[in-house]
């Protein structure tokens, strides 16, 4: 559209730049969430920008989405500064899994802190809305139960579980820096255990075990005497969240997540029920600063946004098993 503009003597006729749809970046978006969030902004006629370095996302992932008009795939590692035309900013690129995160750690610290820094400075050029896909880790071991959004943390900052939940930590403190010094308009959730069709097979995350190991005949494998405790959200009900709090006027952080409270054998045996009655349980020794306990209080994103969780565990496991079958050639 042509729009006038006075120089002060004479009239000029400036022609403004031809705009897609909504232009959307999903940093970390051939990963599993990512992937799912991905479908929806498609879906929905957004026109959306997917990052990846393949760390641990897939082109699999997004395969489907690669003909659609308004997708686009770009291999990129956001440690590394990247120019784009963007509107909406969700930022998941990280390693999220303990297998993952463990690997490399200071891969994990970079992608937290240069990453976000990168995609914050991005967000700021464009003028762009960002939101940073925050952990219930940045709780720690913790000594409040359940987690409001008030609760500062228990956590280890030398541990070997520090790279990610210390980096996430400071991913949020460099968002709420960026709104406080330059105005850049963010959002932050705190995204509890989510499970789902696309889960990477070896991320070594409890659901993902189960449903693997009941499917292929092996036994399901509890750390330490199974007491402790998580809450499980359907990755749909997630999206929702996501999309909610990115939409909404207030900038957080939000827990989103399923404050249904599971006991890993009581996990154990819902995935027996579901996915293979023949399963058996077998103990091993837990790994370093796992948490005893992890449950969401979602009271301010449900009192102010209006999201909550929709989908019953029973049913969510059920919604992935056929996605795993086919995967592992079951």
């Amino acid at each position: 559209m042509a729009t006038p503009v006075s120089n002060g003597h004479t009239t000029l006729i400036k022609t403004k730049p031809r705009c897609e749809n909504r232009r959307v970046l999903v940093t970390g978006g051939a990963g599993f969430v990512g992937s799912h969030l991905c479908d929806f902004l498609v879906s929905r006629g957004d026109y959306v920008i997917c990052l990846d370095n393949f760390f641990t996302g897939s082109k699999e992932n997004v395969a489907h989405l690669l003909d659609k008009p308004n997708f686009e795939l770009v291999r990129h590692d956001v440690v590394e500064p990247i120019s784009l035309e963007v509107d909406m900013i969700f930022h998941l690129a990280c390693p999220a899994s303990p297998v993952h995160y463990k690997w490399d750690p200071i891969k994990t610290a970079k992608t937290s802190f240069l990453g976000t820094l990168n995609m914050l400075e991005l967000a700021q050029r464009c003028k762009a809305r960002f939101l940073i896909s925050s952990t219930s880790e940045v709780y720690g071991d913790p000594l409040q139960h359940p987690q409001t959004e008030a609760y500062w943390g228990n956590v280890n900052c030398i541990g070997e579980r520090s790279c990610y939940d210390e980096g996430k930590r400071i991913a949020e403190t460099l968002t709420m820096d960026h709104w406080r010094e330059y105005g850049t308009e963010v959002r932050i959730i705190r995204i509890f255990n989510t499970y789902g069709p696309r889960m990477a097979l070896d991320d070594g995350r409890v659901v993902s075990n189960f449903v693997s190991q009941a499917l292929t005949g092996k036994p399901m494998t509890v750390y330490g005497e199974g007491t402790q405790t998580r809450s499980f959200q359907y990755i749909s009900d997630l999206i929702a969240g996501m999309v909610t709090v990115m939409e909404g006027p207030m900038i957080g952080p939000f827990n989103v997540g399923n404050p249904g409270e599971f006991t890993m054998i009581e996990l154990a045996e819902l995935v027996k029920e579901v996915v293979n009655p023949k399963a058996t349980i077998v103990f091993q020794e837990n790994t370093s600063d796992d948490p005893g306990k992890r449950k969401p209080d979602i009271t301010k994103i449900k009192s102010a946004l209006g999201w909550e969780p929709k989908v019953v565990l029973r049913d969510g496991l059920a919604l992935m098993v056929e996605d795993f079958k086919k995967r592992l050639g079951v």
